[in-house]
């Protein structure tokens, strides 16, 4: 009898990608967001070590998380990261579903927008850019709703190109489009 051992690769062993962190400029005017983060799953327990090893440098020891359910298919209470425990908790209706909440015991709260791991590189950078920018007053939810709708203006423009290129309404109608041009007088 012959037994076959599939080998896993586990996540901790890999070498970690750099974290995809925009962060508003320290000292500048206060908004609702200090920035967005790109997690690249939605595993919490493996993307909050590598975020809190950058944050940890820049804004002290990160102690506490919270985050909304909404995304995040597994929430666990604590989460070992590099020299200390990080606590994590959960808000259902009272967080807004798209942040991040960061807690330092030394320097304070900050609130970031967690851009969904399967958004595209362009959408991400937008969004990283609008949730970093000084004094702004959107919410994570109001940052993603806009460009929901920005993508749904884009997308409905394509089609629209499209259709014009395939002959658009004149040809629907089947009528070449200089035949039209030519009934005008034009």
């Amino acid at each position: 009898m012959t037994a076959t051992i599939e080998r896993t690769i586990i996540n901790e062993c890999l070498p970690s990608q750099p974290v995809r962190l925009s962060l508003t400029p320290a000292g500048s005017v206060p908004g609702l967001l200090d920035g967005a983060w790109w997690p690249r799953s939605r595993d919490l327990s493996h993307e909050l070590r590598a975020l809190t090893d950058v944050l940890d440098a820049r804004w002290g020891r990160i102690t506490r998380v919270t985050v909304n359910p909404a995304h995040w298919p597994v929430i666990p209470r604590k989460v070992p990261v590099t020299g200390h425990t990080v606590h994590v908790g959960w808000f259902a209706d009272e967080q807004d579903p798209n942040k991040l909440i960061l807690l330092s015991y030394n320097s304070g709260r900050w609130d970031l927008l967690v851009v969904p791991p399967e958004t595209g590189a362009a959408a991400a950078a937008r969004l990283m850019s609008a949730a970093a920018t000084p004094g702004a007053l959107l919410t994570a939810s109001s940052l993603m709703a806009s460009e929901d709708t920005t993508r749904d203006a884009r997308d409905a423009l394509s089609g629209e190109e499209e259709w014009e290129t395939d002959g658009g309404a004149a040809s629907a109608a089947g009528n070449p489009v200089g035949l039209l041009n030519t009934a005008r007088g034009m």
